[in-house]
């Protein structure tokens, strides 16, 4: 998604992933591109042609740990972003590095292990000579799904003039992370400002597929959940139904500590929004949608089409033929929209032009 995001302007020298689904994927939607399905760590530099201008990198965030992370695969999956960093030093030594540098991640890279993870990453790119900021940036700002995520920029390039300054994604999180930062590194530190994004106006109901082509729970399935909300959710549920007209609303099932006890809920919004997407690695993960319309209340589990719409890709985009696949993708990515406004509005100026090489 963030090829899809980079745009037409931008080729690709080199693209990887672990993931074969992620692979397949990829493969279908630009086939001409050069990618290699595998371990980073198992990438050799050599495969890396030329000199980029931008390498992008969004490594998995499950116990994400860069202060401990240079185990290679006994690190964990996490470690990956190691495996990615490994390739940057070797091109460093070969004068190759790439001009610069995109890495995404949750936003809760900004704060682990007390900061540590963030000052190792800032240690490892002002090492190789790269000024770097964070931006946390929320998909809703695009889209309508919550999904906040950090982009730290890197570059080895003057920053162009109006690229620099205070903005809307310099949150407290960003704030906190700079201030922790030693002074060494403060010193290498930019406040990227890619401006606003322009007002959003479409909700989650103008995504959805026809509800003739849905698969609706039957009646009996969406009793079940709403049996699991609380008192507050099941009020929203019946404040949408004597709303009139249609309301559609996105739901969770989650694990609460109620009186000491696990206890399962289904908690709902009708604020236009879907959650963020996630992995349907559990049942629980997977997003439900709500529709209240006519004095009736429906239910249905989203579909993997709806899911890459609310990531912002196109509905030509090829998706894995079932749900679960899908939604596997997608709820891995980072949101097209998003990336399209970083390139527009801060890499395509600070690098001068579209992009003449860029490296996934």
């Amino acid at each position: 998604m963030a090829r899809a995001g980079l745009g037409a302007g931008w080729s690709t020298a080199f693209a990887n992933d672990f993931d074969p689904l992620k692979a397949d994927t990829y493969r279908a939607n630009w086939p001409a591109d050069a990618f290699v399905h595998g371990d980073v760590w198992a990438v050799a530099p050599e495969r890396l042609p030329g000199r980029a201008d931008l390498a992008w990198a969004s490594s998995p965030c499950q116990d994400f740990s860069l202060a401990g992370g240079r185990a290679g695969l006994k690190g964990g999956r996490s470690s990956a972003f190691w495996g990615f960093w490994r390739l940057i030093e070797a091109l460093a030594a070969e004068d190759r590095a790439p001009r610069a540098l995109v890495i995404e991640n949750v936003c809760g890279l900004l704060s682990s292990h007390g900061g540590a993870d963030f000052a190792a990453l800032g240690e490892a790119l002002a090492g190789q000579g790269y000024r770097f900021g964070a931006l946390e940036i929320d998909a809703a700002a695009f889209l309508p799904q919550s999904r906040p995520r950090v982009f730290i920029v890197a570059t080895r390039e003057p920053p162009a003039h109006g690229l620099l300054g205070e903005g809307p994604f310099h949150t407290v999180a960003v704030r906190q992370a700079h201030a922790a930062l030693p002074e060494a590194l403060k010193a290498q530190w930019l406040w990227w400002s890619p401006g606003a994004p322009p007002r959003r106006n479409t909700g989650i109901a103008a995504l959805l597929d026809p509800d003739g082509a849905a698969a609706w729970h039957r009646p009996d399935q969406t009793r079940r959940l709403l049996s699991l909300m609380a008192p507050l959710h099941r009020a929203k549920v019946e404040a949408a139904r004597a709303a009139g007209g249609r309301q559609v609303g996105a739901v969770f099932r989650r694990t609460r500590i109620e009186d000491g006890r696990s206890q399962q809920r289904a908690e709902v919004r009708f604020d236009g929004m879907a959650g963020c997407l996630r992995t349907p690695r559990g049942g629980s993960s997977r997003q439900i949608l709500l529709v209240a319309e006519d004095g009736q209340v429906r239910s249905r589990l989203l579909s993997g089409r709806e899911g890459a719409r609310l990531m912002g890709l196109a509905d030509d985009y090829v998706l894995p033929r079932s749900a679960t696949g899908a939604l596997h993708v997608v709820g891995d990515g980072v949101a097209v929209p998003v990336v399209r406004f970083l390139a527009q509005r801060l890499l395509e100026p600070l690098l001068g032009q579209a992009g003449r090489l860029a490296a996934e």
